[in-house]
């Protein structure tokens, strides 16, 4: 809704203004160039494909009988990564797809707390929910258990102020960072070992993948010969095979950039930890 609202403001074509200002054809119309809808923001909110990559299999068919278009899991999808130059960096798409994981409503009054989304219930599991009004003083904004407060459950009133969970985690974080401190050289010793294995991990996942997408290369050079030699011998007519060819080297042509993994290094992460490290020292300082 906040993005919608911005981009009205900012005064920013719509995907369909965008396209009918290029000369591209659209099939929707819009009255106003400038009116962003959420669902359409929501949309590009959740498109890998924004990132550079092509994916494949998001829905499928039982059979060429049914022709209903059902959800593929996101496990079974086909990803081919930099096929194309991105719009969003694949971290910063990463990091949207957690927040929105974590995603609250705000309140009428316009507040909320970091916690939001957040806190649990530990006797039913609920989500605790914020409340807070505008004659609440700050003390008085608290969190109450979401079965309890909807009527949906036999949970009891758990409740917890905001000031005084902020007031916890603060008291928690502040032990962990002199502990870390403390220890630095045991930390630092205990995180390049987990670092090198979730690097060997992460190496083995490419390489398995790599040689998936090698294979298929073959396969298509191989079916490249085929429908050639189909056409030499006039079993395949010159236009099937420009059809058929030209499907081949577009599979090709997205699986050849994806074949070569991006991996962070080691080295790079434990930079990263380390800084991370220092920050936490001049806080605490």
């Amino acid at each position: 809704m906040q993005i919608a609202k911005a981009l009205t403001a900012a005064k920013v074509l719509n995907p369909t203004a965008y396209k009918n200002a290029h000369g591209l054809s659209s099939r929707s119309f819009s009255s106003d160039p400038y009116h962003w809808n959420v669902n359409t923001v929501v949309h590009i909110l959740e498109r890998r494909e924004y990132t550079g990559c092509t994916v494949n299999f998001k829905t499928y068919t039982n059979s060429i009988w049914d022709k209903k278009q059902r959800d593929n899991p996101e496990e079974n999808w086909a990803i081919f990564e930099n096929t194309h130059p991105e719009i969003i960096n694949p971290e910063v798409f990463k990091k949207v797809q957690e927040i929105r994981k974590q995603r609250h409503r705000r309140t009428r009054t316009g507040k909320s707390s970091m916690f939001s989304g957040l806190v649990y219930c530990d006797d039913c599991g609920a989500k605790m929910r914020y409340c807070t009004t505008k004659y609440f003083e700050k003390r008085q904004d608290h969190f109450v258990c979401g079965k309890y407060r909807s009527n949906t459950g036999d949970c009891t009133a758990h409740f917890i102020r905001a000031v005084v969970l902020e007031q916890l985690v603060l008291n928690n974080l502040q032990v962990v960072i002199s502990y870390v401190t403390a220890h630095e050289n045991y930390f630092r010793q205990i995180m390049s070992e987990k670092m090198s294995l979730k690097s060997s991990e992460i190496i083995k996942s490419a390489k398995r993948k790599l040689a998936q997408k090698e294979k298929r290369l073959t396969e298509l050079d191989h079916l490249f010969i085929k429908i050639y030699e189909d056409n030499v011998a006039a079993k395949l007519s010159d236009e099937r095979f420009v059809m058929m060819s030209e499907q081949y080297e577009d599979e090709q042509a997205m699986i050849f950039p994806s074949c070569k993994p991006k991996l962070q290094s080691r080295s790079g992460r434990m930079k990263i930890w380390s800084c991370s490290l220092k920050r936490q020292k001049s806080t605490m300082d």
